[in-house]
């Protein structure tokens, strides 16, 4: 575990990027611009709109909340509408619903589709590879980690040398290895190398469709979009400052983004602070696993010092669904006496409201150690492993 999370730490150092997610709707929007085919749909933010857009599109017709969370179909955020009695009634009950922590405030309504089979199909980027990655599935409208945690073989990637870029004989035969039905398979094809050209020429980090269907009369569209930009080329993109307009952000984001923080707002009662993506990601994998949920991903990166330490314990904070915050620390690059320096600044300078459960490794472990020593108590834990420390985290949230 060390030398991953070693390497992780060092890539958050040494390469910074800011992702910037967009709603289900601007996705599709964006795969216009490339020649994407979707359902024909339109956007509202009140009743009336919604039922004008539905019998623009034609019934039935979907209507969707706009969040930017997974679930909404479970969480009651996606409905049909055979007529626009229903359509009314639909987004009635959606507008304001609240999905995971998520208000809704906007709809995406569209004619709904006729389907036959559902695929999985994306690009985004295979760092440790230096190379573009492609993932498709003939099992689609699940999550793709379901699919690869059950059934991998189901998954054919294709890597992209972004020198060379892709060529239609290749995504053919990608897509004949995915498993795509015959009646797809000419239709996907063009649609997946359009798709490649959004992901490059459109700067993003992420260009998703789960899932990419065929319909009963043998049309391939894209049904769902999920798109995330890489924000570090927004000066190519005067045309993004139409996102931001529309944007409702996380409060715990933004006061996040004051600070520099990267920070993702979840709806669990575990905070999590760790430094390295990888090693966030896997916190918020660990605490699930012993029966927690995160309330948040936050990698401090590979340069913390007692500052930013002391800045993320102000951010979760002043979340008020945090019930205990879980810091899970292996030292590279950054050092352990820093990050001790810094929870006991912060302990002088914020009123915690949630206990800590430290876990410290790495670079100057021993140091780190002994000045939290006499700050140790029954709101300030030290556990000697991640596991060990996500499992006191989780049970402080239940006593």
């Amino acid at each position: 575990m060390t030398e991953n999370e070693n390497e992780t730490e060092n890539e958050t150092e040494n390469e910074e990027r800011i992702a910037v997610d967009l709603y289900e709707y601007q996705g599709k929007q964006y795969f216009a611009r490339f020649g994407i085919p979707t359902s024909p749909g339109g956007v509202a933010d009140t009743v009336d709109e919604a039922v004008v857009q539905a019998d623009a599109a034609g019934y039935p017709v979907v209507v969707k909340a706009q969040v930017k969370v997974g679930g909404r179909g479970k969480a009651g955020g996606i409905k049909l509408a055979a007529d626009a009695a229903e359509a009314r009634r639909h987004a009635e009950a959606i507008l304001g619903m609240d999905i995971k922590g998520h208000v809704v405030h906007r709809l995406w309504v569209e004619h709904a589709s006729d389907i036959a089979r559902e695929y999985y199909a994306s690009f985004t980027l295979d760092r440790p590879a230096k190379l573009h990655l492609g993932m498709l599935s003939a099992e689609g409208g699940v999550e793709i980690e379901e699919v690869a945690a059950t059934n991998p073989d189901a998954i054919a990637r294709l890597h992209v040398d972004p020198v060379r870029g892709i060529d239609r004989g290749a995504v053919a035969d990608w897509v004949e290895r995915a498993g795509l039905d015959e009646a797809a398979r000419a239709q996907a094809t063009d649609l997946l190398v359009e798709l490649y050209r959004c992901y490059v020429d459109g700067d993003c980090d992420l260009a998703e469709i789960n899932p990419l269907i065929l319909t009963t009369d043998g049309r391939v569209h894209a049904l769902d979009a999920k798109v995330t930009l890489d924000d570090n080329a927004s000066f190519r993109h005067p045309e993004w400052a139409e996102y931001a307009a529309t944007e409702s952000e996380d409060p715990r984001e933004v006061m996040a983004k004051e600070k520099g923080l990267n920070y993702i707002g979840l709806s669990g009662t575990v905070g999590i602070i760790a430094n390295g993506a990888g090693l966030a990601m896997s916190t918020l994998d660990v605490v699930n696993q012993v029966g927690g949920s995160a309330a948040n991903f936050l990698d401090i990166g590979g340069g913390a010092n007692a500052d930013v330490m002391a800045a993320a314990l102000e951010v979760i904070n002043a979340d008020p669904a945090v019930r205990s915050i879980f810091v899970n620390i292996f030292g590279g690059i950054t050092r352990v006496d820093e990050v001790a320096k810094g929870v006991i600044e912060a302990l002088a300078r914020v009123d915690l409201r949630s206990p800590i459960v430290l876990r410290l490794d790495g670079t100057n472990a021993d140091a780190g150690r002994a000045l939290l020593a006499p700050h140790l108590s029954d709101r300030l834990l030290s556990e000697p492993t991640m596991l060990d420390g996500a499992r006191r985290a989780v049970a402080l949230v239940g006593s």
